[in-house]
């Protein structure tokens, strides 16, 4: 099978290899921030529950 008919420039290597790695940084940079932001992400998630759980069991009680 035949990729293309007739070898790349070294001007389009260079884009391309350009292009393969702006992606992988916007990719890394992307995980970064995401592992940095999930605490504060689960510390709100688990006051809602804690929240929840003390509004139900306060409902269930009465």
């Amino acid at each position: 099978m035949v990729l293309w008919s007739y070898p790349p420039t070294s001007k389009q290597l260079i884009v391309t290899v350009c292009g393969l790695i702006t992606g992988a940084a916007l990719f890394a940079v992307g995980a970064h921030l995401s592992f940095t932001n999930i605490a504060p992400q689960q510390a709100r998630a688990q006051a809602r529950k804690d929240f929840v759980k003390a509004r139900l069991r306060k409902l269930l009680e009465d």
